[in-house]
């Protein structure tokens, strides 16, 4: 199987995957810049890129309450993920926390897009 075909295959699976809430999203956060993923049965939009300035985070708060998002699953290293889980926190967002290790030994090419 050449590569092209692969990739497709594996892009085929994932669209087939049905998420098990609607109500939680998926965020990777990293030192200037957060990707949260709410699924489009949320939103038509449902990836969005923010930054990490306080007025941002804020703003993408407000979008996840708009969007019916009660929880959130976050992948982050070091320390970055401390103020947006404050935020999140404080407007009553469940906050999970990953540790992008594990996802390391998934099989398949790991990257930002993909998480």
């Amino acid at each position: 199987m050449r590569k092209s075909e692969k990739k497709r295959e594996s892009i085929r699976f994932r669209e087939g995957l049905q998420p098990l809430r609607r109500d939680a999203g998926g965020m990777d956060i990293g030192a200037s810049e957060i990707w949260v993923d709410v699924g489009v049965e949320n939103d038509p939009e449902p990836v969005r890129r923010f930054e990490t300035f306080t007025a941002d985070l804020n703003r993408m708060v407000q979008w996840l309450v708009a969007c019916g998002v009660r929880t959130v699953v976050m992948e982050s290293t070091g320390v970055y993920w401390i103020p947006a889980c404050q935020i999140l926190e404080d407007r009553g967002i469940e906050v999970l926390l990953a540790n992008p290790r594990y996802a390391k030994n998934v099989s398949g090419r790991k990257t930002d897009a993909l998480d």
